[in-house]
This record gives C-alpha cells, structure tokens and sequence, in this order.
C-alpha cells in the first residue's frame, strides 16, 4: 500500500464529472490498483475513489519552476480519475500481507447462513448459487439465481444503513461488467432497514427485504413479545 500526503487537485471523468480543487489530501493506493482520495474528516468515505481493476499512468510536468506529477487512472468502463499532484509531504509504501477477512458479529453471520439455506425466504423464486461470491473489491454475501435464469447479488446487514446500500451499489458495478453473469439485480436485506438506506436502495434499483432474526430460526414469539 501506498499512503501519499500532498496538495492535489482531483477531477473524474465517467457517468458523471467531479471536480475537487488544489488542498491537502491523503491519496491511498492499494496493491490491487485501486485509488483513493481522502479529507481529514467525513470517517472513512473517501472524497473519490476508482475501484480495482483499474490502471495508473504517470507524468511529469514542470510548471513555475516546481514538478508537478499527474496520475490518470482508468477503470474497464474508460471512468477517468485525473489526480494533479505538487508539495508532497509524504510518501510511503507498506506491505500489509494478506488479510484474513472480516470476521462478522455472530447474529450478521448466522443471518447469512439462515439466508444461504433459506433463500426463498427473500423472494420465492431464489436459489443459491454461492456464498461470498468474489469481486475484484470484496465478496458479495449471497449471489442466488432466479427461475427466469437472472443473478441475484444479496447483502445481509444486521443493520441497514446507508454505507450497506453504497457497498451493495460497487459490487453489483463490478459484476454487471461480467458478460457470463449477464443481467444481476440487488436486494440488501437487513434486521433493520434505515428509512434514508431504503430510499437510496430503491433509487437504485435495490430491492429491500426487512428480515425477522427469530422467524427465520423458527422461533415462535412468546406472549410477551406479542404485546
């Protein structure tokens, strides 16, 4: 990993155009290729990223006496994240090793392995294809197939937020470049699905499917849950 400190100017090129002007910022950039570019604040959302597989081109250009570098990063889809790089202050490579993944909280984990025997509890037509289906970011929690013969990428949270909506949104990115997967449609299923994660998750296209943890164990409700 790549951990670079310097005043940068940042623009994107791809479904849509962002500009952020000259500042001090933290780019990150991953073995994998990827690229982030980080504020001193907003937690651990970068400004603007461009996700693996991707590939970096750079250059040296002079300008008022000081050497600019310029970073164009390219992703399969032809986004272009364009990073104007001076006054570096610092600039360090680590190795991390391979990570063992993350380890999820017992009740996100057994939701997901309830879901993996059970998918028609999403939605009726569902079978599973696989759990923790890769891509180049990460796996998907669930990848299922319909009966009309279209895939299925599933998120479980035991939570749904909005950071759930964003990470199911990359994912299926990546997999609708597939050409063997063809058409993949998303559903984030959760315990608990936040209002503003559910608009965004129907904005776009996302179906959501709130789960009850107990039923899906088979777990009748006492009289006093029932009150």
């Amino acid at each position: 990993m790549r951990l670079l400190i310097a005043t940068c100017q940042v623009d994107y090129t791809g479904r849509l155009t962002a500009h952020l002007p000259m500042a001090k910022r933290l780019v990150m950039v991953k073995s994998d290729g990827s690229v982030s570019i980080h504020s001193d604040g907003g937690a651990y959302k970068p400004l603007n990223w461009m996700a693996a597989p991707c590939s970096m081109v750079v250059e040296h250009e002079p300008d008022d006496d000081c050497l600019h570098e310029i970073w164009t990063v390219t992703n399969k889809g032809s986004d272009l994240l364009r990073i104007l790089i001076k006054d570096v202050e610092s600039d360090s490579l680590y190795e991390l090793g391979t990570d063992p993944g993350l380890e999820k909280d017992g009740v996100e984990k057994h939701l997901q392995e309830l879901l993996a025997a059970h998918p028609e509890r999403l939605r009726a037509d569902l079978s599973l294809v696989q759990r923790e289906y890769p891509t180049a970011i990460g796996p998907v929690d669930l990848m299922c197939r319909s009966t009309a013969k279209t895939y299925v990428a599933i998120e479980v949270k035991r939570r749904g937020e909005i950071d759930g909506v964003e990470q199911l949104t990359r994912y299926l990115e990546l997999l609708r470049r597939d050409p063997l997967l063809g058409r993949v449609e998303g559903i984030f299923a959760a315990q608990i699905i936040k209002p503003q994660a559910r608009v965004l998750a129907q904005d776009r296209g996302i179906h959501c499917v709130a789960i009850d943890y107990d039923e899906l164990r088979g777990i009748e409700p006492s009289e006093d849950r029932l009150f």
